[in-house]
């Protein structure tokens, strides 16, 4: 049996143009399996000053971004399709397809239901972690790379949302624009 590789492991920033108001950190755990994308987003700072969703049935869910909300962007590297996975610490989720930025392939998704298993998540005063797995078949097909885009939507208890990505290269929160996919990852083996 071979060892799977160690993850890589990134830190997300806050876009400076809509500034967290509480003290936070985030980061997130990437591991490329044979069968599976596997994320782990671990948030730090006050998590009682934050609005976290309460558990419901994992389901698909529409809107999930208006709210603390973790996101996933993948493309085959170089293509301009790409796929959008958003999880919520309420355990629903949402997958979208793209032929290009912000062009919903919507008859691609209905031929290719995603199902994507319950999240695991779990709540200190100081720590939010949330672990989710978007299997292969879910992915672009690539032949070897993919490029990644992370990110997250933070809501404190007042409503203040916070954008929060590897890389933010505009001025105003865009993470669907392919220069937000900066993270490179050998693709799972399907």
């Amino acid at each position: 049996m071979t060892p799977s590789p160690a993850p890589l492991r990134a830190q997300l920033r806050c876009h400076p143009a809509m500034p967290a108001g509480v003290p936070l950190s985030l980061s997130v755990e990437i591991r490329s399996q044979a069968d599976a994308l596997r994320l782990r987003y671990t948030l730090r700072g006050d998590t009682a000053a934050l609005r976290i969703p309460r558990p419901a049935a994992p389901v698909p869910t529409d809107g999930l971004w208006k709210h603390t909300c973790f996101e996933v962007f993948v493309a085959a590297q170089g293509e301009a399709a790409y796929r959008e996975f958003n999880f919520s610490p309420s355990s629903e989720w949402a997958a979208y397809r793209f032929s290009s930025a912000r062009e919903r392939d919507t008859a691609s998704e209905e031929r290719e239901r995603v199902l994507l298993a319950p999240l695991l998540a779990h709540t200190t005063p100081r720590t939010f972690t949330l672990t989710v797995r978007v299997p292969a078949t879910a992915l672009p097909r690539s032949p070897a790379m993919l490029a990644l885009g992370l990110s997250a939507v933070i809501e404190e208890k007042d409503g203040r949302l916070s954008y929060w990505a590897l890389h933010h290269p505009y001025d105003q929160p865009d993470f669907h624009h392919s220069d937000g996919r900066t993270l490179r990852l050998a693709a799972p083996l399907t």
